[in-house]
């Protein structure tokens, strides 16, 4: 047998976890922790009492077990009363609420510690409770219905993901009043109505329809043509490397697109900031946006292991994803999931997956690291999608969408003042508008954007790429010192963001410090192997001011090749024409700046360069007005 060796028993597990956590240490890091530390301290006291032992506490949980049923309840709803008490004292912001499931079932035991279904059943049954509540399994209600002074719901069978059978469920009444009752449990229905009879038989149809698409959609994900290690585009990275596709769009309505790649960005965002993990940045995989793309061709492309695929389906207040994750050398699925939830819940189902990669991949976070990944800003889903709208439409780069991303952003302060990310967005949709000309007085807007990224971070300074982004304001500016503490600053929280990576690069080529910018422009773009053209073009200027404008010249082509029609690329492939001494070429290279914007200026561009050697920044001047480009 496969569990030969060992040693079963039966026991009582109790397993519990903060409703709301993320948000608690989002909102107070320090207070959170003490607060879950003095809990902690509760919940053992309380299971020691009730004569129990406590397994594990890792983050947020507390894994219990208990030799008695009867035991195993009462600690449960004495841990609930004595957390209550303590809640009154908290500020309502600050009240920290536990959920806690109870089984009865067989487990593994091994070394003090113990694995199984039975504890993966009391981890589902916790997830079912309502925060200050318990949730017991129908094998634990068996054993305390009469024994104990409660009440009891039933909430049907559930399924729980890897166990055969759908599990009974009750929820615990602990008001002195529900004493000895069961409600919502039918044991003999007698005679149906025959309309009650065709009503039951279309609902059993609907579901079964359903599990049978599903079940069709799971055995098609295991059809996965494997992905050959020797025709991968970038050697495999020494951690597991990953890439999360776009999730599709099921929807009727195209307005949902900003809602479903919303929830790709934010996986990615959480699953690259963990260092175990090597994660392809969101440039790269929205290249296979709306094509039709096998794994086999991601995974070979990118160079990764793994792929996350996904849909979104969004009805009024009802949000259906599906998502999974598969091993692209393997060729099979490791994992998959359908979350029928109300449309509040979104911001839980991403943290969801993001825990399901996680866990899928071995890796083990410390607390802090769990308190960074699932943090989120808001609660407000309205906030969180015009957010996404206008962080997605200005990184577009067009006036409209500038102009619109602004609006979009400050509705979304409007709606919740304390929005880190909203801030970042409004800054980084403010400097935009300098760069495209929209902006009636440039340095009000630069002193905007700087001082919306620094609201952004007095809001949460763990947001990476608003210290990142800030940094490059403050070079602008010729802050260096400021805007290089900042690059260092959103590194140390995010060393293995492409977008954070690529902003430090470009602040250590403005300082002067390009040798050491090279490594951190080669790392941004295998983390971002399909970059936008910024990443091609500042690395190209990179390369000329150091001299190597052979390959300057190469990386800059390949901007240009994305899209033809790049000003900034052109400008930069001038100079390094012009530089490098192939004049006919810098004179052709400056044509196609001038055919882009006839009142292209070259006084104007040496003073914009920020570059704190101004000898560079005049070679740069020096080297447009070479090529033919005017004053």
């Amino acid at each position: 047998m496969a569990d030969e060796g060992f040693k079963r028993k039966l026991t009582a597990i109790l397993s519990a976890d903060v409703a709301g956590y993320s948000r608690l240490m989002a909102e107070d890091e320090t207070s959170t922790v003490k607060t879950i530390a003095t809990y902690r301290e509760v919940i053992a006291s309380l299971t020691k009492q009730h004569r129990g032992r406590v397994v594990d506490s890792p983050g947020d949980n507390v894994l219990s077990e208990f030799s008695s049923v009867v035991d195993a309840v009462q600690c449960a709803v004495a841990v609930q009363n004595e957390i209550q008490t303590r809640n009154a004292e908290l500020p309502d912001n600050r009240k920290m609420e536990f959920r806690i499931g109870v089984n009865l079932g067989d487990v593994i035991d091994e070394e003090d510690r113990i694995y199984g279904d039975g504890v993966n059943i009391a981890a589902r049954l916790e997830s079912m409770a309502d925060p200050g509540g318990i949730c017991v399994s129908k094998t634990a209600f068996d054993q305390i219905e009469t024994k104990l002074p409660l009440g009891y719901e039933y909430l049907g069978e559930q399924p729980v993901k890897n166990i055969p059978k759908p599990v009974g469920a009750y929820r615990v009444l602990m008001k002195p009043g529900a004493a000895g009752k069961v409600i919502g449990e039918k044991r003999f229905l007698g005679k149906y109505s025959r309309r009650t009879a065709m009503a039951a038989i279309f609902i059993l149809v609907v579901v079964a329809a359903g599990l049978v698409s599903w079940n069709i959609y799971l055995q098609q994900s295991k059809k996965v043509e494997p992905a050959s290690v020797d025709k991968m585009a970038f050697p495999l990275p020494d951690k597991p490397s990953i890439a999360v596709l776009p999730f599709e769009n099921m929807s009727d309505d195209p307005e949902q697109e900003y809602f479903s790649d919303g929830i790709t960005e934010e996986i990615i965002t959480a699953i690259s900031k963990i260092p175990k993990l090597f994660v392809i940045a969101r440039n790269s995989t929205f290249t296979y946006k709306g094509k039709p793309v096998k794994v086999q061709q991601v995974s070979e492309d990118l160079g990764v292991q793994y792929v996350v695929e996904g849909s979104v389906r969004r009805a009024e207040d009802r949000v259906r994803i599906t998502a999974q994750l598969i091993d692209a050398l393997k060729g099979h699925h490791m994992w998959a999931e359908k979350y029928d939830r109300d449309i509040k819940d979104i911001f839980a189902i991403q943290d969801e997956i993001t825990k399901k990669i996680i866990t899928s991949l071995q890796v083990k976070l410390t607390e802090g690291e769990q308190a960074v990944v699932y943090a989120k800003g808001t609660e407000n889903l309205e906030v969180y999608l015009k957010t996404m709208k206008a962080h997605f439409l200005y990184l577009q780069g067009t006036k409209e969408g500038v102009l619109e991303a602004q609006k979009l952003a400050e509705e979304a302060i409007a709606l919740d003042p304390n929005y880190a990310f909203a801030y970042k967005v409004l800054g980084g949709a403010e400097g935009m508008a300098i760069w495209l000309g929209l902006s009636k007085n440039p340095r009000e807007s630069l002193k905007s954007a700087i001082g919306l990224h620094q609201k952004a971070i007095e809001l949460d300074d763990s947001l990476a790429l608003a210290h990142a982004a800030l940094g490059y304001w403050l070079i602008i500016a010729r802050q260096y010192d400021k805007g290089l503490a900042e690059g260092e600053r959103a590194i140390a929280l995010e060393a293995h963001s492409a977008d954070v990576i690529h902003a430090y690069a470009i602040i250590l080529m403005y300082v002067g410090r390009q040798r050491e910018a090279i490594p951190q422009f080669e790392e941004a773009l295998r983390l971002n192997p399909k970059p936008p053209n910024s990443y091609l073009r500042h690395y190209a200027a990179n390369l000329r001011d150091l001299g190597i404008y052979e390959e300057a010249i190469a990386q800059a082509k390949r901007a240009i090749e994305k899209e033809p029609n790049d000003l900034l690329s052109f400008m930069v492939l001038t100079t390094c024409y012009s530089q490098a001494g192939r004049e006919e070429d810098a004179r052709a290279a400056a044509k196609e700046v001038l055919r882009i914007n006839p009142k292209f200026s070259a006084a104007r561009m040496q003073r914009i360069v920020p570059h704190k050697n101004r000898a560079i920044a005049k070679r740069f001047g020096d080297s447009l007005r070479k090529a033919g480009l005017p004053d």
